[in-house]
């Protein structure tokens, strides 16, 4: 709505993971660098974990963008499945056509794909998002994938993604062996406060940005401050405060603005939440 007046191509704060508006903050630097040593190395299970908001699907993204066409990958958004059914989806995003659901029949398909790519001299990364909701078993599963491997190298890397509450769960007693065999891990922290600015700069940019836009300095500690460096949080309170900008027919993002947006936002919780 708001696209034409600012003269954008596109909503810069859409809260989806596009990795074309990839922002290279100090964490999130460090956290792509972690999971491109651990699949360059071979390093079978990653961990990185985040809270909500922090960009971890927009990482992983970016990181899959940055493979070569040597690596196979699967990527699995959704592991609410049973154990089968996640080992289907799994196979299923390799590219595998499978023959059957069962269990036994799905690992050695995928062993055998393994294998062969292996053969090719192709790395294989399956990566699994909302980790933190896997229960022990499905976890257990994944390790034993993890164990597929030839006398030199692992067949499979793992990098599983989660929310804090997944190093909870990883530190539970009957995962203990799947805990040995994590050899990355790193933890996406929000924005520090230097960064909001340029984050906000970066994602006009990428949208196109014609016309300025200008956020004066109180609008944007007031941004820093509801938002705690949640990208996410970000993205929606800077979305609002275009489209309010663009009624009020302004370019100059200001305190007044904010403030109204914020207001709507916690109106909209609350009300999410009755």
């Amino acid at each position: 709505m708001y696209c034409q007046f600012y003269g954008l191509k596109e909503r810069p704060f859409n809260i989806t993971s596009d990795p074309a508006f990839f922002f290279f903050s100090r964490k999130h630097q460090d956290a792509l660098s972690h999971l491109l040593y651990g699949a360059s190395q071979r390093k079978g299970i990653i961990v990185l974990t985040g809270e909500v908001g922090t960009g971890k699907t927009t990482i992983c993204r970016y990181f899959l963008n940055q493979l070569g066409k040597n690596v196979k990958t699967a990527f699995i958004l959704n592991p609410f499945l049973p154990e089968a059914q996640l080992l289907e989806a799994i196979v299923k995003d390799f590219g595998l056509k499978t023959q059957g659901r069962n269990k036994v029949v799905l690992i050695a398909e995928l062993n055998a794909f393994l294998l062969r790519e292996s053969e090719e001299g192709n790395n294989v990364i399956l990566i699994i998002d909302e980790a933190q909701s896997l229960k022990p078993v499905l976890l257990e599963q994944i390790r034993l994938l993890s164990n597929l491997e030839t006398e030199k190298d692992k067949l499979l890397q793992v990098i599983l993604v989660g929310q804090p509450e997944l190093n909870q769960r990883l530190n539970l007693f009957d995962l203990r062996q799947l805990r040995q065999r994590i050899m990355v891990r790193y933890h996406i922290s929000p924005l520090d406060e230097d960064e909001v600015q340029n984050y906000i700069n970066h994602r006009l940019h990428v949208a196109g940005l014609v016309h300025s836009i200008h956020f004066t300095s109180d609008a944007l500690e007031s941004i820093n401050k509801f938002s705690g460096g949640t990208p996410r949080l970000i993205n929606m309170l800077c979305d609002r405060a275009l489209l309010a900008g663009f009624v009020a027919e302004t370019h100059s993002i200001d305190l007044g603005i904010i403030r109204r947006c914020i207001e709507e936002l916690d109106s909209y919780c609350v009300g999410v939440h009755q």
